[in-house]
């Protein structure tokens, strides 16, 4: 989420209803720009761009649908709201095909509008990301692979290097990294990327299947092979054949699978003869290979066929803001397939996320959004959403101080980080209301202000 304040334009003639209108939402932490005619409307888009905008529908110079048009062409994509004293519905109807994202009507509940106003400041910026999101992903520079960290950045490059080779490729990462999709990742960006691309899990075939499976065989091999059948380096040939979990592959079948390596050729079980394959490998596991190799659970010279190009995925505990990223995409996905309409992550929850380490790393992440969609009733989600061994983390206490009569005193912290460290907390309590905060606080939002300023530069308001 955005911690930028934002800028509100108020278009409203009436001065008494505009400068309460003004000061209420001030209080609520927002720099409001003022006009009082379509002319000083458009003077002010001109000039800047605001956030949002409220206009009252009549005005001395024309109307609010005026403004709505010259925003639409100056800076398209501002959520607006229409507010009249005289609300028809032709008008409301009017103004929402014009492209007005809500329309109220006087005499104005304030709260209603502070309301409205906070959830479209936050659809706005949910659909920020998002949009950027699915542009960096349709653009190709991001592979499909959702993250801005450097340990992400490190992985597409390597990704793009192995792609241009032939030869096979290990992908190693712990379990929910999204290993399927990196394959997938160099798979497209190699020149078979027009082939087939077939994915198996190695250790959801039966031992005395798996030959079979990945060989083919020929009719009447053995009992209930009634007709012949392809295997899947056959399917795969022209492509790409991803090996998962191959560190399960029974020790005889590794030995085959050397040799499709070294010679390009496959022999179907009952067969007499070999075919040629053209098919690359690209072989995943989560567990130590060369741990397996030393205790005689894999081949050792399979192992250094296949870790000639090797890619490591990052855990995504060591991936930053990766997780609001992710968090987002998999929201959108999941709100996609429940048929639900616009849903937020609170700034709290999204604190929660990035405190937890994940340990089922992205694949945890998306069944805690899943499972967040599907009990939040309404349209943010809370930490109380959330699995229940994510929420525990949430009232974690922090380190205790170092006792009074404690020998190292460089381990007891500033008077600064104290401070710091409280703000943080009462920022996170009340879902980043600086106005709250700074009541809890004892001080006035200036203060508050400026000590954000120290902790994370300027505030921007």
């Amino acid at each position: 989420m955005s911690d930028s304040v934002a800028t509100i334009l108020l278009v409203e003639d009436d001065q008494s209803l505009g400068q309460l209108l003004a000061e209420e939402l001030e209080m609520d932490g927002y720099t409001m720009l003022r006009a009082g005619t379509v002319d000083e409307a458009r003077q002010q888009l001109r000039g800047q761009r605001p956030s949002l905008i409220v206009s009252d529908l009549r005005l001395p110079d024309g109307d609010g649908l005026q403004v709505l048009s010259f925003q639409q062409a100056e800076h398209p994509g501002i959520p607006f709201i229409v507010i009249t004293a005289f609300g028809t519905v032709d008008q409301a109807v009017d103004a929402l095909k014009a492209g007005a994202d809500d329309f109220l009507t006087k005499p104005l509940s304030t709260d209603h509008l502070r309301l409205k106003i906070k959830r479209l400041l936050a659809q706005a910026d949910i659909n920020r990301q998002l949009a950027e999101i699915q542009a960096s992903q349709n653009g190709g520079d991001n592979l499909g692979l959702v993250g801005d960290s450097s340990a992400m950045a490190r992985l597409r490059t390597e990704i793009r290097q192995v792609a241009r080779s032939q030869a096979a490729v290990l992908i190693n990462g712990e379990s929910g990294t999204g290993k399927e999709l990196v394959a997938r990742a160099v798979h497209q960006q190699s020149d078979r990327a027009g082939q087939a691309f077939l994915a198996v899990n190695c250790a959801g075939i039966p031992p005395d299947l798996m030959e079979s499976e990945f060989f083919g065989h020929e009719a009447g091999a053995f009992t209930g092979a009634r007709q012949g059948r392809k295997g899947l380096f056959a399917e795969a040939s022209g492509g790409t054949l991803l090996l998962d979990e191959i560190g399960e592959m029974p020790l005889a079948l590794q030995a085959k699978l050397l040799r499709v390596l070294q010679e390009g050729s496959i022999k179907p079980v009952g067969s007499d003869h070999e075919e040629t394959v053209d098919v690359r490998i690209l072989a995943a596991t989560h567990v130590d290979l060369m741990r397996a190799v030393e205790q005689g659970e894999f081949r050792e010279d399979l192992y250094y066929r296949l870790e000639t190009l090797s890619l490591s995925i990052p855990p995504l505990r060591e991936r930053g803001e990766d997780v609001e990223l992710l968090a987002m995409h998999f929201l959108k996905e999941a709100c996609r397939r429940h048929n639900r309409g616009f849903i937020k992550l609170s700034d709290v929850t999204l604190r929660v996320l990035r405190d937890y380490p994940f340990p089922g790393n992205v694949r945890e992440l998306s069944s805690a959004i899943e499972r967040a969609v599907t009990f939040c009733e309404g349209d943010t989600i809370q930490p109380e959403h959330l699995p229940e061994r994510i929420r525990k983390r949430q009232g974690a206490s922090p380190q205790p101080l170092a006792a009074p009569g404690s020998v190292n005193l460089s381990e007891w912290p500033t008077l600064e980080a104290l401070q710091q460290d409280y703000v943080r907390r009462v920022m996170a309590a009340v879902d980043g209301n600086k106005r709250r905060a700074a009541q809890i606080l004892g001080i006035n939002r200036r203060t508050l202000y400026r000590w954000l300023e120290t902790e994370t530069g300027p505030a921007n308001d």
